[in-house]
């Protein structure tokens, strides 16, 4: 592979010290990192579910967070690829070609701010990585005192289901951005003692736990870009079980907004979002 062998060249001629000036993104929220740090001119590579901020979307796709294309990348001659850990260890395939390429961890709030000050490290960006965090931070406090006071509610936290049913259905469980927002938000998550981060979920748990509060994004339609479920639908789902609670307060909402499953700048904008949507709910209950 002529093209293939080229791109190894380069890579490895590449001077790693230099702020990078061909930057590949191998997962959404480190996509939104780089724009909001102002690097969308170096950002060479894009996976095709990152579609913040819509400059994004006309950057050339590399495949997905699980299936990346490892010779599309290569061909886009990068000078650093950042990869969020996973089963596929594509960092260490990489390096292994030649190519400088920097893990970074985001499982929690934690690890997001972490994560802004690494890439504004490794873009010699550190200032704006600064003020970025800054703002979230501000942000943040912003719904821990809109939620200060309030009664907590138990909360069950859907990321995605099989389509038009309560099978397959996947939740936030401990140790995830989600939980945190959850609990920063006034929520109290139902799957706190859960074993795993986003455990699957059975209508018989559901019914058992009784949640107050319900926030379902649909069936993962969100994930690929197609058009969600509309919410008279998911509301209907929920309508079969009567007799939960967060049923017959009017607890149930759909959550259509990408914000909760992106680990990055926005994280601050989903926690006021959180706030709403929890406080929502116990305003249809009161009345």
């Amino acid at each position: 592979m002529p093209r293939l062998t080229a791109a190894i060249l380069f890579c490895c001629c590449a001077a790693w010290g230099a702020a990078p000036a061909r930057i590949v993104s191998t997962a959404p929220s480190i996509t939104e990192v780089l724009f909001a740090l102002g690097l969308g001119s170096r950002v060479a590579g894009v996976t095709q579910y990152c579609r913040y901020p819509a400059e994004a979307q006309s950057k050339p796709k590399i495949g997905t967070f699980l299936e990346p294309d490892l010779e599309r990348i290569l061909a886009l001659r990068p000078d650093l690829v950042l990869v969020i850990s996973n089963p596929v260890q594509v960092a260490e395939r990489l390096r292994r070609l030649g190519v400088r390429a920097e893990n970074v961890k985001q499982e929690s709030i934690a690890d997001i701010f972490q994560s802004i000050a690494l890439i504004g490290k490794l873009t010699g960006t550190e200032q704006r990585a600064g003020r970025l965090a800054s703002g979230i931070r501000a942000k943040l406090e912003a719904a821990r005192r809109q939620a200060a006071g309030k009664r907590r509610r138990s909360v069950l936290f859907l990321v995605g289901r099989s389509p038009g049913t309560l099978q397959g259905m996947v939740g936030a469980g401990p140790g995830t951005f989600v939980d945190e927002l959850l609990t920063l938000a006034g929520g109290a998550n139902i799957l706190k003692d859960s074993p795993m981060a986003y455990p699957k979920v059975s209508v018989e748990q559901v019914l058992a736990a009784d949640p107050e509060v319900i926030l379902d994004m649909g069936d993962f339609a969100h994930v690929e870009g197609k058009p969600m479920e509309p919410a008279d639908k998911v509301l209907g789902l929920w309508s079969r079980y009567p007799r939960l609670r967060a049923v017959r307060s009017g607890g149930v909402r759909q959550v259509g907004d990408e914000i909760f499953i992106r680990p990055g700048p926005r994280v601050g904008e989903a926690a006021l979002e959180m706030v709403r949507l929890i406080q929502a709910a116990g305003a249809a209950r009161a009345q």
